[in-house]
């Protein structure tokens, strides 16, 4: 690598989710000495954003068990913004004593997704993100942002297509329960670029500065060209997943976040700035590949490996300012 990108201003932010929604997706069970690694090498390699667990009960997800141990560890990074998953209040407290810094709450668009996911119809979710939102306000001592993604806001493999303005009906409702942000989240990967570009400018219509991240999945190959139209629509944060790994367990077919590395260099190339260091991030998958033996780990990139006089966004800056 040329320039020095940690630290760096970025442009866009990505958020890295494979510690907790590549994880839960898989059966077995990565060692908590092993998610320490892969969340310190990622935040090595540049990432400032991480989804580390998931504050549910173990024995329905035993992959998130050690929730607790890692977000401890993890929020004793410097620099680095520590979010875990929590479905409820209960959840939300415990990530909270864990020491997150923001909760990330997901609430179906689809009745009967949001009934196999949480047992839980969207109008009682949305109250159990009020129930949160309290209690984050009724805190002295750390106290952190609620960021709400809106799942199958593209369709869902049960129950089909989703009304758009029931969508931003939920959404409305989200912001008037007191969530700090809302994002749509392709969970089934069932989005096209047009869908998501006349969505995601809705959404920065009706949510404004409140408008949260992007969340695609590839399962259908549409996802780098999702991230595009997202782009086009002004988003700014992505969710990403190194390896390609994850997939929500209760949607039939939902597998195939969008690959971190695959997502990196798109934005790289397009002259857009992560931060993020391409070599380190791809050295990490060795080590993940050992915790997870005979888990595929996806991507082109690491695959065909970095083009022959590639440049970071940063480095070419610099190279035109100093010309």
């Amino acid at each position: 690598m040329g320039a020095d990108l940690k630290g760096a201003e970025i442009d866009v932010l990505i958020s890295e989710v494979g510690p907790r929604d590549g994880l839960q997706s898989i059966r077995q069970i990565m060692p908590t000495e092993a998610k320490h690694r892969w969340i310190r090498g990622l935040a090595d390699a540049g990432l400032r954003e991480i989804e580390v667990g998931s504050f549910v009960p173990p024995k329905l997800l035993p992959q998130m068990a050690d929730a607790d141990a890692v977000v401890r560890r993890a929020v004793a990074i410097p620099g680095l913004t520590v979010l875990a998953l929590a479905p409820n209040l209960k959840g939300a407290e415990h990530a909270t004593a864990a020491g997150v810094h923001k909760v990330t709450m997901p609430v179906s668009a689809s009745r009967a997704h949001s009934l196999a996911n949480i047992r839980k119809s969207p109008e009682e979710a949305i109250e159990e993100v009020r129930h949160v939102c309290q209690f984050r306000d009724g805190l002295t001592g750390n106290r952190p942002s609620v960021e709400v993604g809106v799942s199958t806001a593209f369709g869902c493999s049960v129950e089909g297509a989703v009304s758009e303005d029931w969508i931003f009906r939920m959404v409305a409702m989200l912001l008037e329960a007191g969530a700090d942000s809302v994002g749509l989240s392709d969970s089934v990967g069932y989005a096209n670029p047009l869908q998501v570009k006349r969505m995601f400018r809705r959404l920065r219509v009706e949510a404004g500065s409140k408008a949260g991240a992007a969340h695609f999945h590839n399962t259908r190959g549409q996802g780098l060209a999702n991230v595009v139209a997202a782009l086009d629509a002004g988003v700014t944060t992505f969710d990403a997943s190194q390896g390609g790994i994850g997939g929500c367990p209760y949607a039939p077919g939902a597998t195939g976040n969008i690959v971190t590395e695959d997502l990196v260099f798109l934005l790289e190339s397009m002259g857009l700035r992560t931060g993020i260091d391409l070599e380190k991030l791809i050295a990490l998958r060795p080590a993940i590949a050992e915790a997870l033996p005979g888990e595929a780990l996806y991507g082109y990139l690491p695959d065909a490996g970095l083009p022959r006089g590639f440049a970071y966004a940063e480095e070419a800056l610099l190279n035109r300012l100093n010309r």
